[in-house]
């Protein structure tokens, strides 16, 4: 490999997936009630995290911690390693003002540390591909110039879509109103929505979890292009059932052969709640 990608744990890829691709991944942290601190990924999985979550517990997040983020970034410094960081988006965390400030900080000691920083201005695993790809690139042997046109290309085509299944956990994070959260789930109005310049945007609100999923289809089917040459993200709040139905949807739909699935990490889930889901594609028209 002539360049080294390094992501953050908001990306939420699979294991496999960073062992194979040789991706670097630095772990967002999460609050219990307690103040009790967890690495994503590392101290708590998702699945302890969703079921401490439908029995009434409430988590907080942040950005990395220095040490970790310092930390990194100083061995491939020392090793003359050339790096590129794809950050979660600037507009949900501050992930990228933060890894910008360290390597800041490391250029002082090292003037000639070779290290890139994206604002991706994507979450989980829709940042996931953009690290994906890069990291294909990486590994095929292509050159830093080639990769940074590729990531640049993916932060404008990446799309979002998702839904929540339970309006009270965007309540809890406050992009929900109370009322509003309660007459919805009353009425069984699952929302859908997308990521806009790196921030969740509602697109619509749908009745019932069954037209939610055909309607996130539809909205893949008119914003997607060569849907089935390209990997598609599906990420889910422990419901790995709905993913592989939609997924066997998708290939049916669109020829799609291509994926990664994963259930929603610590930090991502601690807002979005179980039973989410959520799908990545590639618009090369956006």
């Amino acid at each position: 490999m002539n360049v080294k990608i390094i992501t953050d744990s908001a990306a939420d890829l699979p294991k496999e997936i960073i062992e194979q691709y040789k991706i670097d991944v630095i772990p967002l942290r999460v609050y219990s009630e307690d103040e009790k601190e967890y690495f994503d990924g590392e101290t708590l999985d998702s699945k302890t995290l969703f079921n401490e979550m439908r029995n009434g517990k409430v988590f907080k997040t942040s950005l990395p911690s220095y040490e970790h983020i310092y930390n990194t970034f100083i061995k491939y410094a020392k090793e003359n390693t050339t790096c590129i960081y794809i950050a979660f988006s600037s507009e949900l965390s501050g992930t990228y003002q933060s890894t910008t400030m360290v390597k800041n900080e490391i250029g002082e000691e090292y003037p000639n540390v070779d290290l890139e920083i994206f604002d991706t201005k994507s979450a989980s695993i829709g940042q996931g591909l953009i690290a994906v790809n890069a990291a294909k690139l990486a590994l095929s042997g292509a050159t830093k110039d080639e990769i940074i046109h590729s990531i640049e290309n993916s932060i404008q085509t990446i799309e979002h879509i998702f839904t929540v299944d339970d309006l009270q956990y965007l309540v809890r994070g406050g992009r929900l109103s109370k009322v509003a959260g309660l007459v919805g789930n009353l009425l069984n109005i699952k929302p859908n929505l997308h990521v806009e310049e790196g921030k969740l945007v509602p697109l619509e609100k749908v009745r019932g979890s069954k037209k939610v999923v055909k309607r996130m289809l539809e909205i893949m089917e008119s914003r997607g292009t060569n849907l089935s040459n390209q990997i598609i993200g599906i990420s889910h709040g422990d419901d790995l059932n709905k993913a592989i139905e939609i997924r066997n949807a998708m290939t049916e739909a669109f020829g799609c052969k291509e994926f990664v699935i994963n259930s929603i990490g610590s930090a991502i889930g601690a807002h979005a709640g179980p039973g989410t889901l959520a799908i990545f594609f590639m618009n090369e028209n956006k």
